[in-house]
């Protein structure tokens, strides 16, 4: 695997690459579990080539503390790209990505309004921005992103669309633990009583069929609930955990 600090030695390679090949691109902030690997393998199985990028994202966090105390965990990071045979990490700094001092932003109008956006004001600014910029850098023809972030997927997805860019924006299955609790880089922040209470969150949020009744069985276990909505044929929710944040969502049935 190659990694590159540099963007201009990344850029250089990326137009050296064989134009008739393949590139799978999988963006991540690093503090990497089972869900990103299962996109680092499906992206191996549909392109020549995979590239990660390892970058966290000051734009994106709403509150200063909560990007100070992300978990940085770059040597595991590595060696897990390196096991899933990932070709190429791009590991810019903050100054690379923001040269332009965060001046320049993408926004969305109207899903951003909505639970995540609702919740957390300019975190999909952070988002839309750096993914924009990241898909310049990459130039993929395919990037895979988690369900467990949907909302997110449908932004980008309607992102790429909207600047019309001829890149297919995949969403992969959520990977689960076997407690059906998803895979989140916040899982690792629990405590074994506040797990357990995540377990709870995620047997009821699946288990139940209507919003309020989920809701109401959430807050009988303490849990601390921001919203549980429907969307665009899924429902998602967010709850807090202590000062863990955690979030979820899934098809409905027809």
């Amino acid at each position: 695997m190659q990694i590159f600090h540099e963007l201009s030695e990344w850029m250089t390679v990326r137009q050296s690459l064989d134009p008739k090949l393949s590139i799978g691109f999988v963006p991540t902030m690093g503090n990497l579990h089972r869900g990103h690997s299962s996109l680092f393998t499906i992206s191996k199985q549909e392109n020549d080539y995979t590239v990660a990028s390892l970058f966290i994202n000051p734009t994106q966090f709403n509150q200063r503390d909560d990007f100070t105390h992300y978990p940085r965990t770059l040597e595991a990071d590595l060696t897990l790209l390196e096991q899933a045979a990932v070709d190429f990490c791009i590991l810019p700094t903050e100054q690379a990505m923001y040269s332009d001092g965060y001046r320049y932003q993408l926004q969305e109008t109207e899903l951003c309004q909505l639970m995540e956006g609702k919740q957390r004001p300019g975190h999909f600014t952070g988002v839309l921005t750096i993914v924009m910029k990241l898909l310049q850098l990459a130039k993929p023809h395919r990037v895979y992103f988690g369900e467990k972030d949907y909302q997110q997927y449908l932004l980008i997805r309607d992102m790429v669309a909207a600047f019309f860019m001829n890149i297919e924006v995949k969403a992969c299955p959520t990977i689960r633990e076997d407690s059906g609790l998803a895979y989140s880089s916040r899982n690792n922040r629990l405590s074994p009583s506040q797990r357990i209470e995540a377990e709870q969150f995620a047997k009821i949020f699946h288990q139940l069929n209507d919003c309020q009744q989920i809701i109401t069985a959430l807050k009988k276990q303490g849990i601390l609930v921001e919203y549980i909505e429907e969307h665009a044929g899924r429902r998602f929710a967010a709850v807090r955990i202590g000062d863990i944040r955690l979030i979820d969502n899934y098809a409905l049935q027809n």
